[in-house]
């Protein structure tokens, strides 16, 4: 049994490519938006909106795939609010509903940051709405845990950004915060009892979008009881492997409070990645990867046929245009 995993696809509908001068339109400092032009152009992403074509090349070379699991983040969020702009959810929709219609009742799909919305870098604008989550699951049909069983194996899917909400939170409406973490508590739960529930011979696949997650759930007793039973935990989020080096590197790191919103996100992260390590950690690129390297590209595996074997992952590369 063939799986093929996807993330990051940060599909463009209509709406959201006619947002001309995004991703710099809402930085007014001139130093810090030349700054971040240079940034995206020479190492994270030239245009972000001008990797469609990557989803159809996916599509086409993982059809005949018996299960297909997409790790979040499906459109561009243009607006920084998640799916509660119109826009993004547009683009959202349309990314799903290719993969649904080329995989019909073989697509399980988890709920990305970039669904639920977060500022940006340079950015004093948007954040986590609650809208966005809820319509995520009615309009877009994402739940916010799954799980699948294949074989002996139990395929999980959680929301990152629910269990990691306390470094979220600042980009939180205040009004909204106790309703979030309501939610977060809730699906912990979840995520415990289905920890709990594991029988003797199975195996985990979690799939985690954002590892900013991880030590959150190591901190939960059910979970670290089963360590030895998660056999790898696909993220995404990052976008390229060199980005996973660098977090590994920088793990430690001091928490920096003086210089916004985004390095305050990524250092509370970081300083806790020391725990990421029980998880066993598999990044699945972006399909454009960055723009330094070009290694955009996604994940298939091969089910083992002995209970003793091991899933056997493979990763293929893509390549964005120029």
């Amino acid at each position: 049994m063939q799986l093929a995993i996807v993330s990051d696809i940060h599909y463009a509908g209509l709406a959201e490519r006619a947002r001309v001068g995004y991703p710099l339109a809402h930085i007014s400092h001139p130093l810090q938006r030349l700054a971040i032009a240079a940034y995206r152009r020479y190492f994270w992403q030239r245009d972000p909106f001008a990797h469609n074509h990557l989803l159809d090349q996916f599509i086409d070379r993982c059809r005949d795939s018996d299960l297909v699991v997409a790790n979040g983040d499906y459109s561009c969020d243009s607006a920084a609010i998640g799916v509660s702009d119109d826009p993004a959810c547009q683009s959202a929709g349309e990314c799903l509903e290719k993969l649904r219609t080329a995989f019909p009742g073989r697509l399980e799909a988890t709920i990305g940051d970039h669904e639920l919305g977060k500022k940006p870098l340079g950015g004093d604008m948007g954040g986590l709405r609650l809208a966005s989550f809820f319509r995520a699951q009615s309009e877009l049909r994402l739940a916010p845990f799954w799980q699948r069983t294949v074989g002996n194996y139990v395929l999980i899917g959680i929301t990152s950004s629910l269990i990691s909400f306390p470094i979220y939170a600042p980009e939180a409406i205040d009004s909204e915060r106790g309703e979030w973490e309501k939610l977060r508590q809730t699906h912990l739960d979840r995520i415990r009892a289905a920890f709990a529930a594991l029988e003797a011979d199975q195996r985990v696949l979690l799939f985690c979008h954002d590892p900013t997650a991880l030590p959150f759930l190591a901190r939960e007793e059910p979970i670290r009881r089963n360590f030895d039973r998660i056999e790898r935990t696909i993220i995404g989020h990052l976008h390229s492997s060199l980005i996973l080096f660098k977090s590994r590197l920088l793990t430690g790191m001091p928490v920096i409070r003086f210089l916004g919103h985004t390095p305050l996100r990524l250092s509370s992260a970081l300083r806790e990645a020391r725990y990421w390590k029980p998880f066993k950690v598999l990044l699945c690129p972006s399909l454009a990867g960055i723009e330094l390297l070009k290694d955009g590209g996604f994940y298939t595996a091969q089910f083992p046929t002995t209970v003793q074997g091991a899933v056997d992952f493979k990763l293929h590369r893509l390549r964005a245009k120029s």
